[in-house]
Formats: C-alpha cells, structure tokens, sequence
C-alpha cells in the first residue's frame, strides 16, 4: 500500500491507474479506523479492482464549538488496517493541501443538506461536500462507499453526485455495530463507562419503534413522543433531534411506511452521536 499526502501526488498516482484500465473505489473516512472502516473496504473492494482510502479530518465540516482540535487521529494505525484490509493507496493529506491560501470555494447542496444535522450544526455539509468533491477529482473513482450511519450526509452525498453530474456510483453500507448495538464510531471513544452505557439509549429506541411498528402503531407523531419520553429518562442524554422521514429524499412524514427511515441525534456527555434505521425491515 501506498501512502500519498500531496494532493497532486494522489492525482498522478489515479491518473497512472486510469491509464492502466484500472477501475478504482474510494472510501472518504476521517481516519481512526476501526471494524466499520474496514467493512466498507471490503465492499469497496468487491466494486473494484483497486481501493483508495481518504483519511482527513475536514476543519472545514466542524463548527467553532465542535471537537475538531480533539478529533482522534491515528495515522499509523490507520494505515495498518487500510493495509491490512487491502487497500492499494491511503491518502492523508495536511489541511494546505486541500484548503491552499486564498482558497475560497464552497460546495453548497440545497434541499437535503436543510434541517436534522444541517440546522444543528449550521455549514457542516457545505463542508462535508466541498471535500468530497474535492476527493472525487483527485481520486477520479469509478464507485464511493460512504456508511449508512450518517444517513443524512449519503443522501447529501448523492445528491451533488447526481446534480453534477460526476458519474460515480454511490453505495451505501449498513451500520456496523458493537456486539451489544452500539454503531461503531470513532467518537465512541470519548464516553466515559457509564456514558458509553448511556448511548445504547440509539439502538434501543430504534429496536422499540421498530417493534411499535410492527405491533401495528404506524402514526409517526405517536411513536417519535414515546421515544422522547424514553430518552430524556436518562439524565445523561439531550436529544438533538428524532425524526421519521422518507428514505429517498429526508422529507418527515406522517405515517409510517416502507421508506419510512428514523433519524436520531443525542449528546452524552458532551460527545454526540448520531444513529438510523428503516422503521420496516425487509429481513
């Protein structure tokens, strides 16, 4: 495995690929990897031939009050699961790199950037998609797997993929979990025992309206005040937000149905995290 840090680098190193034939895959992370990491290299890996990991913590998706000096990063181990996992290239640039002096443009996705973690955390996905497209012309990529568990930002993701027009396959990978549900994040490292208990507070609201649902409660209202009145049972969790909206285009809805998505946003402690799931499960 390669590990590129210049931005030119990673573009000379992608257009020697091309002109080989080769299709190639990226999977944008911000570093720390863990077990989740690895699954979407492995899906990557079965859409192409060759895999190009990102890691970069973005400073421009972070708000002033928000955990970008104290974000966790670990390059040597990062490149050890990337290498471990198969990837022919880790491109971990400096912040100069991607943001030179004088850099100025933002990438603005309109309509399903709006309200959940868009209004929580104002210029997050001006952020977030200002790097990815950034990424994607350095990384010229045939397919980018991106995880499930940041709904929002996928559907974020395909949007300016389509919009644009830049031809790239976009697939999402479902939520990988701890053993007892916790999704895997590279936050989770900041809970304290007894906040890390606390956070299971995601996976079992998810579990309990799944099962209202399929006890035949469909009225999204009804099920989204149950589980507030859940969560707020604990002392150690501040919802952000809870939502059902539609799977396709984030829209709330009314009435439960097959593309009826809950969204869920806490802080623990100070750490926040984030968790989905369809209302109805097709397995």
């Amino acid at each position: 495995m390669e590990l590129i840090r210049q931005a030119a680098a990673m573009a000379a190193w992608s257009g020697e690929r091309l002109k080989e034939g080769r299709r190639l895959a990226l999977v944008p992370t911000m570093g720390c990897l863990h077990p989740g990491h690895a699954a979407l290299m492995a899906r990557a890996a079965q859409l192409a031939e060759l895999v190009v990991v990102s890691v970069f913590v973005n400073p421009m998706q972070f708000g002033p009050q928000e955990d970008f000096d104290r974000y966790p990063r670990a390059l040597e181990q990062d490149c050890a699961l990337a290498s471990t996992g198969g990837a022919a290239a880790l491109f971990a640039p400096e912040a100069g790199e991607l943001y030179p002096p004088g850099f100025k443009t933002k990438v603005v996705v309109g309509g399903v950037s709006e309200g959940l973690c868009g209004a929580s955390r104002p210029g997050h996905f001006e952020g977030v998609a200002t790097v990815v497209v950034k990424l994607f012309n350095l990384v010229r990529p045939t397919v980018a797997v991106f995880g499930e568990k940041d709904f929002q930002q996928l559907t974020v993701i395909r949007a300016l993929t389509r919009d644009l027009n830049f031809g790239i396959e976009i697939v999402g990978h479902p939520i990988v979990r701890e053993a007892d549900g916790l999704a895997m994040s590279s936050r989770n490292r900041y809970l304290s025992p007894p906040e890390r208990r606390s956070a299971l507070c995601l996976s079992r609201a998810l579990r309990e309206a799944r099962q209202m649902v399929a006890a035949g409660l469909k009225d999204c209202q009804d099920i989204l005040t149950r589980l507030e009145a859940q969560l707020v049972a604990d002392p150690l969790v501040v919802i952000d937000y809870l939502a059902v909206v539609s799977g396709h285009d984030l829209a709330p809805q009314s009435r439960v149905g097959r593309d009826s998505v809950l969204l869920l946003a806490v802080r623990v402690g100070q750490t926040r995290l984030i968790d989905n799931g369809y209302l109805i499960r097709e397995d």
